[in-house]
């Protein structure tokens, strides 16, 4: 199993209609490419300044599903976020891999 974590840090003046538009759009546009087993959206508990962070990791089977999302689907959901938000964020994804569950 791999995990695609994206990791945001958003501003506050616009994270009420980020937190918005992500959960109720973003997130569920990139599960609707059928890819992804699970979708996990998550707070980070840090102080910062100058915004909040979020965690969010998707959970798909092997590197050739995510191969598939990153060539397929991630340029547009991406170009649709910074369309939406630039400037206003900062992002960076990181790539897990399950080895083992408990």
């Amino acid at each position: 199993m791999i995990i695609y974590n994206v990791t945001v840090n958003i501003d506050e003046d616009v994270h009420d209609d980020w937190f918005d538009w992500m959960t109720n759009v973003h997130i569920k546009d990139v599960m609707d490419t059928g890819l992804f087993l699970e979708a996990r959206f998550s707070r980070i508990l840090a102080e910062e300044e100058g915004g909040r962070s979020y965690s969010i990791q998707y959970l798909c089977k092997d590197m050739d599903t995510l191969d598939e999302y990153q060539r397929d689907f991630a340029p547009k959901l991406q170009m649709d976020h910074t369309n939406r938000y630039g400037g206003k964020f900062v992002a960076f994804r990181t790539l897990l891999r399950v080895d083992k569950t408990f």
